[in-house]
């Protein structure tokens, strides 16, 4: 038989009890902050539900042959968070039980690299609620928790609907949140009247046709250029993609896009490379279980330090033929090449070939001034 002892304290009895008050009280503070996250406590006016954290040790298989941690993963633990805090807001009422699904995420940004061992907090506050739809701000802070060192990695916008479990098509409406402020409120339905526009605009040229680009030792493509470095990829859309309703999950879909840019800007450098932010993602269509997903990269600018990648999703469906394929989401996403301190090298000229391509590097150098601007702005530094 095994037997504890206790060592004997050198304190007297009543600073004993003071100290293990002290500390019964300081475990008691902790469980209920604690608790408070799990919740979802706090957030805009600190209702129940309009918050929620998930936090995750980052594991090798999370990451490159480097140890940075591939920005898919951080963008499919971000729309995570902002699934479950949306959906546990949305049941808060009377009706209907609903899923919250996600409709666009506004530009990500990838303000510091995560790595091998480091811990990923990912916050999703509710900071704005339409009829129909609410916004879901997320912000990732990585932990070094040998030395405790903290960084924010990653903010993000996200926009979710509620779709009823009885009925897929059935939006349901949103409960309001409370604001702290007039103007807080009105700050809000000003992000969400910009993004609504900006969809209408974006589903407008979302049908062009990515045609195939052959890259073999038959018809190889020239180094540099958009054919060379154009990849794709398939993927069988399954149970364990999925939601509830069978359909699959945006931050599957968006994996999926990291991935793909990812070996498009490997291909272009061949070097370490890293996302270092994603415009806005516009979910077009619903994706359903059994649907075969074709993914598809292509270099669309590049400048000193940075390369701009479109990806597209277009969906087939197995059972339904019928109905053709679709083009399902759209997104732009930047990415970096990094040297082995990972600091910034500089990328290979893009070279141009044909009007279409040109049209769209000329596109892409008008995005790259546009987010060049509103950084420099944010800064505080003149444009």
């Amino acid at each position: 038989m095994m037997r504890c002892f206790r060592p004997r304290s050198s304190k007297l009895p009543d600073e004993v009890d003071k100290a293990a008050a002290v500390g019964e009280k300081r475990q008691l503070v902790q469980s209920q902050q604690a608790s408070r996250v799990f919740n979802g406590d706090g957030g805009a006016g600190g209702q129940q539900g309009s918050k929620y954290e998930i936090t995750r040790i980052m594991r090798p298989d999370d990451a490159n042959i480097v140890g940075n941690v591939h920005g898919g993963i951080i963008l499919k633990m971000i729309e995570e968070a902002g699934c479950i805090v949306s959906t546990r807001h949305c049941n808060t009422q009377e009706g209907d039980r609903c899923l919250a699904v996600l409709a666009r995420v506004e530009k990500t940004e990838f303000l510091s690299p995560m790595f091998i061992g480091e811990v990923a907090h990912v916050t999703a506050d509710i900071t704005y609620t339409s009829t129909h739809s609410l916004e879901v701000q997320v912000k990732v802070v990585a932990e070094n928790i040998l030395t405790g060192a903290k960084k924010l990695s990653n903010k993000a916008a996200l926009w979710y609907v509620p779709c009823s479990l009885k009925n897929v098509d059935k939006i349901m409406e949103v409960p309001p949140i409370k604001y702290a402020s007039a103007e807080q409120e009105e700050e809000g339905r000003k992000r969400y009247d910009a993004q609504k526009l900006e969809r209408l605009e974006t589903k407008a040229r979302i049908e062009e046709v990515v045609p195939p680009q052959p890259n073999s030792e038959d018809s190889p493509k020239e180094q540099h250029t958009v054919g060379f470095s154009q990849s794709s990829l398939i993927h069988l859309v399954g149970p364990s993609d999925c939601t509830l309703h069978d359909y699959v999950h945006g931050g599957v879909t968006m994996k999926l896009m990291d991935e793909v840019a990812g070996i498009v800007a490997a291909r272009h450098c061949n070097t370490n490379i890293v996302t270092a932010s994603v415009d806005a993602i516009n979910f077009h269509r619903k994706i359903k279980k059994g649907c075969v997903l074709t993914v598809t990269g292509r270099l669309t600018f590049v400048s000193n330090k940075s390369m701009e990648i479109e990806v597209i999703v277009d969906a087939t469906s197995l059972v339904e033929a019928e109905k053709g394929k679709y083009r399902a989401v759209s997104a732009f996403f930047t990415f970096i090449s990094l040297d082995k301190g990972n600091k910034p090298l500089p990328v290979p000229v893009l070279k141009i070939e044909g009007e279409d391509e040109q049209r769209r590097f000329e596109e892409g150098n008008a995005r790259y001034l546009q987010r060049k601007a509103k950084r420099m702005a944010a800064q505080g530094r003149p444009q």
